[in-house]
């Protein structure tokens, strides 16, 4: 019986005696400090760059100049030009048609009858004033004769000049039978044909010139701080003209073409805070290499060309923190509240202006409930964000 009991008495004594002996023997565990409570944050050293400033907007090609073609005189049309024809080009003075002139021929030669005439009365008016002056060096007319005869010379170059002026109008009606082009340019539509009566003053055809383009560009009103744009008060000769690009897709490719700036219109929409500047684009039409004409009513995206402006830091806009500072970490990985001059914001991007210092360690991210001093754990940002 009592070895049933000593048994297992002496198996729990030697599990227990075990026991403390690898208790006793076995390594020590290591304190390990508690895990650390600062805030990881990317940071991103100070470095100024020098940046182009650019403003985009977009628009539609118009022509610089537009007219109607507009007959001078009335007739039947005896000709037009092959260049006449919707989207037609046409040189300076190039007859565009021509109306048929014989009853204007007949009324030159009437014009010229009648300053023959006229001047055939003046001369003899001349000489019939003559004489009666020499007959009153002798006492022998009247001075009733002497003011008829008077009378007669002044209505005689009256009548000439009248008759004058009416062969100077003959021989423009004849000439503006043909009609010429007034400029280099295409043509828009067209509304006449061979054989058409046209009416002095109804239009026949639209055109428009193609040595320059417009392209009217909308800005808002907080854009002109960034541009060098030519505004009222600045003479032709002095006013800026900023570069502009031109960006379209045509035929299936990308293009660009260059213009500059040359005006700004007088007024600003109260409503959208808009104003609208001009773009030039000398000689549209010629193209170079593969880049297509540019074509009047194309819509393109422009991008306007300002000043050059150095010492700017471009961070991110997740470097504004929610009270409108940027943070920097300080040699102590301690946080610094900073002010900053932001000159402005272009998509992600933030342009600073001052308050930073080259080499500053900057905080890429946003930290909540953060107080001045505050330690950080801080990690190089190395992705280029900032740029």
């Amino acid at each position: 019986m009592t070895r049933r009991f000593l048994l297992p008495l002496a198996i729990l004594l030697g599990g227990a005696a075990l026991a403390a002996l690898i208790i006793v023997t076995g390594p020590e565990l290591e304190q390990l400090p508690p895990p650390a409570n600062e805030p990881l944050v990317r940071v991103w050293v100070a470095t100024p760059d020098t940046v182009q400033l650019s403003s985009s907007t977009h628009g539609s090609v118009v022509p610089r100049t537009e007219t109607e073609l507009v007959p001078e005189v009335s007739g039947r049309v005896i000709s037009i030009s092959e260049s006449l024809t919707a989207g037609g080009f046409f040189s300076k003075d190039e007859v565009l048609l021509q109306v048929d002139p014989s009853d204007y021929e007949i009324a030159l030669e009437r014009a010229k009858a009648a300053v023959a005439s006229a001047e055939s009365e003046l001369d003899n008016a001349r000489k019939e004033h003559q004489r009666q002056l020499n007959l009153a060096d002798r006492q022998s007319t009247s001075e009733s004769q002497r003011d008829s005869a008077l009378n007669r010379l002044r209505f005689a170059e009256a009548a000439l000049r009248e008759s004058s002026a009416g062969l100077r109008r003959a021989e423009l009606d004849l000439e503006r039978t043909q009609l010429l082009a007034p400029f280099d340019g295409r043509v828009r539509s067209e509304r006449v044909d061979v054989g058409q009566f046209i009416s002095r003053g109804a239009p026949v055809a639209s055109i428009y010139a193609t040595d320059y383009a417009e392209v009217r560009l909308p800005l808002n009103d907080r854009e002109l701080a960034f541009l060098e744009l030519p505004l009222a008060g600045i003479s032709e000769a002095d006013a800026p003209q900023p570069k502009v690009i031109l960006r379209a897709n045509f035929g299936g490719a990308d293009h660009q073409w260059e213009g500059h700036i040359v005006r700004t219109e007088g007024e600003l929409d109260p409503q959208t805070r808009m104003i609208n500047v001009i773009a030039e684009v000398a000689d549209p039409y010629s193209a170079t290499g593969a880049r297509p004409p540019l074509a009047i009513g194309l819509f393109v995206e422009a991008e306007i060309i300002g000043p050059s402006l150095e010492d700017i830091f471009i961070l991110p806009r997740s470097a504004l923190q929610s009270n409108g500072q940027i943070y920097t970490v300080d040699g102590n990985n301690q946080l610094q509240f900073r002010d900053v001059e932001v000159l402005r914001t272009v998509g992600d991007a933030l342009y600073i202006q001052s308050g930073l210092t080259t080499g500053e360690r900057v905080s890429l991210s946003r930290v909540s409930n953060a107080i001045e001093g505050m330690k950080v754990r801080p990690i190089s940002d190395e992705t280029g964000e900032a740029s």
